[in-house]
């Protein structure tokens, strides 16, 4: 096992784009690091360049102590697993497992010895005999990572592993990977689109947009804390509202009225003009249930659409913005890969609320959960630098 450490790493391709751009991140010994974003922000391009199957163009890898830059992948000792398996179809699940033990020379004791250990670990002691193509998906996937295994790598890169299953058994391999990871406590590098598996499996996620590192910390970090709009958007589901607002002493001017936020916060974001306010959609309660009436930071809204789902209830509620809020709402959907991001309200309530649509309801926020961005930058102005990971100077757009 090893630690990976990525020093300013650039890939350029022959046009000049900067598909990887002077990202640095430090991954410790056993850590399990995720990589995630919208497609085409360079996660599998970096993914590619710590193996070695992509050139850096400049930037240090290191693996351990050793510069890898200009080494082969068969001479980085790391174990990859691809979204597609890349199981070889004629041969039996044993010798698909043994298959890079017996590519290496070793011993036949010590590969059956080492493919029965592999083989119980990932439960597929009864599938041994069997070919690839009359496995399921998911003991396909346990069959790449089996192999991944014996081979006594410093560390495990996953590819999207998960993107080919359906939703019941990407829960189920989320699980086993993770427990897998423990077990070897072996360093992991992991790349993904979806923002579940990041937030479930890894020990610090680093959000990634257009080739540039735009966050590092934890799943728990990234959720309170994010560092700009675009954290703030992707991070989350249903996503993150944001609602054009104005701030004036402690007093924060939103579509459906005014609300208090505590002074700390208020005091970063004095004539700003026109922020965007970015609100959780759980922070949000039926006022009449919550026993909030009348309190400072409760408003009336007309609601224009319902979702009951038994244990929790979704309104959805219009709003008008103003013409630079709108702007940089369509800019944020288009890095988002056109997730949905409209002038509405978006408020998850408890679900005994008898909200009804075409109803004007009485809402509470929890202001104090409330963060202001400024739609010019993106920049987060309330963000709690101590509890959000690392936040590099260039995630931050400069104003035109």
């Amino acid at each position: 096992m090893a630690a990976i450490t990525l020093k300013n790493i650039v890939k350029k391709y022959g046009d000049g784009f900067p598909a990887v751009n002077d990202v640095s991140i430090d991954i410790a010994d056993g850590e399990f690091v995720i990589l995630v974003g919208p497609s085409g922000c360079g996660k599998s391009t970096l993914l590619r360049m710590i193996v070695g199957l992509e050139d850096i163009t400049s930037g240090d890898m290191m693996i351990g102590d050793r510069k890898v830059n200009d080494l082969a992948p068969r001479d980085r000792n790391l174990a990859m697993v691809f979204q597609n398996y890349a199981l070889y179809p004629h041969l039996s699940v044993y010798e698909n497992i043994a298959f890079p033990l017996r590519l290496a020379g070793a011993p036949e004791k010590e590969i059956d010895e080492k493919v029965r250990e592999a083989s119980k670990t990932l439960e597929l002691d009864e599938h041994l005999e069997r070919k690839p193509g009359n496995l399921s998906g998911g003991q396909r996937q346990r069959v790449a990572m089996g192999r991944a295994i014996v081979r006594q790598a410093d560390a495990f890169l996953f590819d999207e592993p998960l993107s080919n299953l359906d939703a019941k058994l990407r829960g189920q391999m989320r699980t086993e990977i993770a427990r897998l990871q423990k077990r070897l406590g072996i360093t992991t590098v992991y790349v993904t689109h979806d923002q579940t598996e990041a937030m479930t499996l890894g020990d610090r996620v680093a959000v990634l947009k257009r080739g540039l590192l735009q966050q590092l910390a934890t799943p728990r970090e990234l959720y309170e804390n994010p560092g700009n709009l675009f954290v703030a958007g992707f991070i989350g589901s249903p996503p993150m509202n944001f609602l054009p607002a104005e701030v004036e002493g402690t007093s924060v001017k939103l579509p459906f009225g005014t609300v208090q936020i505590p002074e700390a916060k208020a005091e970063r974001c004095q004539g700003k003009g026109v922020l965007m306010a970015g609100i959780r959609p759980e922070y949000f309660e039926d006022a009449t249930i919550a026993d909030k009436v009348g309190s400072d930071s409760t408003f009336s809204a007309d609601v224009d659409y319902v979702e009951w789902l038994g244990n929790e209830t979704y309104a959805y509620i219009p709003f008008e913005a103003p013409p630079e809020v709108e702007a940089k709402m369509r800019e944020l959907e288009a890095d988002l890969d056109g997730e949905g991001l409209r002038t509405q309200l978006v408020v998850s309530l408890d679900g005994a609320s008898r909200i009804k649509e075409g109803e004007t309801a009485e809402i509470w926020v929890d202001a104090t959960k409330m963060h202001l961005f400024d739609p010019a930058t993106g920049e987060n102005l309330t963000v709690d630098r101590e509890h959000a990971g690392e936040i590099p100077a260039d995630a931050v757009a400069t104003p035109a």
